[in-house]
């Protein structure tokens, strides 16, 4: 399994980055997808879900409204698109997999799988 983030950058204040993720060795749409985040010296967080079988999808109230996860079931990719972003998204941004449904989404715990990450820089 290999989950390959790409997307990320640096961009002012208000503006947007698209993230994306490619899986291989998972079928994106048959398993739980999510997005985390991680500044040096904190937690991993989670920041968005998406749900097999159906789509239903799920965010940390920092980014509602602002970020939108999605998937392309042809490219088998995950994707993070982030409008508004403030200073405080700034993070490494890593794509997260899980077969299994135990677990809260927003919990490292909860996926088996992981990217290596992709950089995220907002100036203000």
């Amino acid at each position: 399994v290999q989950l390959v983030e790409s997307g990320g950058g640096s961009v002012q204040a208000g503006g947007s980055l698209r993230l994306s993720c490619a899986a291989f060795g998972v079928t994106v749409p048959f398993f739980r997808m999510a997005w985390f985040r991680q500044v040096p010296g904190k937690e991993r967080e989670g920041v968005a879900v998406l749900y097999p079988s159906g789509g239903s999808t799920g965010y940390a109230d920092s980014v509602k409204g602002r970020f939108t996860i999605s998937q392309d079931n042809a490219k088998n990719t995950l994707y993070l698109q982030m409008n508004t972003l403030k200073p405080e998204d700034t993070a490494m941004y890593f794509c997260a997999a899980e077969w299994s449904a135990l677990g809260h989404w927003s919990r490292t715990q909860s996926f088996r799988y992981w990217g290596q990450g992709t950089q995220v820089t907002v100036s203000s």
